[in-house]
């Protein structure tokens, strides 16, 4: 007997004027990439679910009387689908002027090789503007908070929750401009429900959570990114099979992050993967 085949059906939206077919349920982010469109994302994560948080990604989508963000939207057929469009720019680019004003991105590269690409001009609402202006959280020698940085993407808050840890330590707090991450009660991170995992660094796209070890260096002018060598290996702490991706500088680990395509973590860890590197 033949084993039963099963059939994927696809849809097809024209994309800037040409024709993309994708698996049905894809994207349209995923059929912007297909076909080769590198578009702007900051809340989006491949390893989480979309939360349509920053709105950088959107696009225009004929017979739509809004923008649609294309990291959440199922690409549908017959789809007319304009990423590049006058309208499509004005708002990225407001996005990134809105969040580049606030927020110091300063050991952001990714959001700020958009913000060059779209003519980002912070100084339009430099007057009169507030910033967070908040001191370094630094309470251990694991990770740091700096919520200067702090865009409110809400990755960490899922990679905390039901999207990998279940441990629902962090939540958004405040309103308004008060809107921020944190503990419950904004207690300190041993008296939360925290278990150090540290999968909120990892998805953090602006280095407001970063090793205490990459703070330290960075400190003393030595976080050198482009001399560090990235190794793959399996964590040796249990049988879980959890691939490490080692940054070495100096013939010394300064911190370990996890592939986001990989079948067992996902991107994420636990505190001894993560954190647990100083035996070698």
């Amino acid at each position: 007997m033949n084993p039963t085949v099963e059939t994927v059906t696809q849809v097809r939206v024209r994309i800037d004027g040409a024709v993309v077919a994708v698996d049905e349920g894809a994207t349209i982010l995923d059929a912007c990439t297909q076909h080769g469109i590198d578009t702007p994302t900051i809340c989006y994560a491949e390893n989480l679910t979309p939360v349509n948080a920053c709105r950088v990604c959107v696009v225009e989508v004929e017979g739509n009387r809004t923008l649609v963000p294309s990291c959440s939207r199922p690409a549908e057929d017959g789809m007319e689908i304009q990423t590049d469009s006058d309208r499509v720019r004005h708002s990225r680019r407001m996005v990134l002027e809105f969040l580049g004003t606030a927020n110091d991105l300063s050991e952001a590269p990714e959001i700020n090789e958009w913000s060059s690409q779209y003519g980002v001009d912070t100084t339009r609402y430099a007057e009169g503007a507030e910033r967070f202006d908040q001191p370094v959280k630094i309470q251990d020698n694991l990770y740091i908070r700096d919520y200067d940085k702090c865009v409110l993407c809400y990755k960490c808050v899922d990679a905390c929750g039901e999207e990998a840890q279940f441990t629902f330590a962090i939540a958004m707090s405040g309103r308004g401009f008060d809107n921020r991450i944190s503990t419950e009660f904004d207690v300190t991170l041993p008296d939360s429900a925290c278990v150090y995992c540290g999968n909120c660094i990892g998805v953090c796209p602006t280095n407001a959570l970063q090793f205490k070890t990459e703070f330290d260096l960075r400190a003393a002018d030595n976080w050198r990114e482009d001399d560090q060598s990235v190794t793959r290996t399996v964590c040796s702490y249990c049988g879980v099979g959890c691939n490490l991706e080692l940054h070495v500088q100096d013939n010394e680990i300064v911190k370990v992050t996890s592939p986001a395509d990989h079948e067992v973590t996902h991107g994420h860890l636990c505190i001894k993967g993560r954190f647990g590197w100083k035996y070698v």
